[in-house]
């Protein structure tokens, strides 16, 4: 496998390219229509093309061997996801996507807090001064 292929770092940038992708499709998206009608047509579509892709992969297998814990943390995180989407869809249709999307990116500070305070992650002085410029840039752009 290529270091493409194993790298987080490569993984997140095109996870980065995405998410703007997203907004913009999102954005134009949402003009003339309700945003919780399009979420739900964005959420067909990536069922679709989830399944498609396990499908042609052969990773669609028999759910059997996971365990409670696990159903009961990927269940939540759906239900994050959902209730994610519908807000991000809302905001995209009431606001401008370029101060939307880095409202959104206030996550990376919120994931940075819970993961220390939860999950007994660390953060060096470094870390915490980026977090702390990404939520300050997260401000200045949507309210700039």
């Amino acid at each position: 496998m290529s270091w493409a292929s194993q790298s987080w770092l490569a993984w997140a940038l095109l996870s980065a390219l995405f998410a703007a992708l997203t907004a913009i499709f999102a954005k134009v998206g949402v003009e003339g229509i309700n945003s919780d009608l399009a979420t739900l047509f964005r959420t067909i579509v990536i069922g679709i093309v989830l399944a498609a892709l396990l499908a042609a992969t052969g990773k669609l297998q028999v759910t059997a061997g996971i365990g409670p814990r696990t159903w009961l943390f990927l269940v939540l995180s759906g239900l994050a996801t959902g209730a994610f989407w519908l807000c991000y869809f809302r905001a995209l249709k009431l606001g401008e996507a370029a101060r939307v999307a880095p409202i959104d990116k206030l996550s990376v500070v919120l994931v940075a807090i819970i993961g220390v305070a939860f999950l007994g992650e660390h953060l060096s002085t470094r870390g915490w001064a980026g977090i702390a410029l990404i939520a300050a840039g997260a401000v200045c752009v949507a309210l700039g």
